[in-house]
């Protein structure tokens, strides 16, 4: 069921405390922690505790909670000081856009050059 946590999903195993991950903040709706593949300096993941597919189901399901999702990656941000250097929010959507876990997330991406358009 939507929204419920799911056996097989990687994600909802780390916000159960099943499997380990670095996090680095946490409140009553959101789970922020390091990617164990970064791909810039800093590469936080914040997923939403509540399981969706993405973030586009995640939002028409649950809009608050992917407004928490977007709140916290801009706090992540600023304790990782990325807001003077700036940083990126990315979203993938499908296996076609990258996507490898199916819980929405968004990936918090800073500490050097971002270079436009990517991919």
């Amino acid at each position: 069921m939507a929204g419920e946590p799911q056996a097989d999903c990687l994600f909802c195993k780390i916000v159960s405390g099943e499997v380990p991950a670095t996090v680095v903040r946490e409140t009553d709706t959101i789970v922020a922690f390091r990617d164990i593949n970064p791909q810039a300096p800093t590469h936080i993941l914040v997923i939403p505790k509540v399981h969706y597919p993405d973030a586009a189901s995640l939002a028409a399901a649950e809009p608050q909670a992917a407004a928490d999702v977007l709140r916290e990656a801009g706090a992540v941000a600023a304790d990782e000081k990325l807001v003077e250097t700036g940083y990126r929010v990315v979203f993938n959507t499908g296996s076609g856009a990258g996507q490898t876990v199916f819980h929405a997330h968004a990936h918090v991406l800073g500490g050097r050059g971002l270079n436009w358009p990517p991919g």
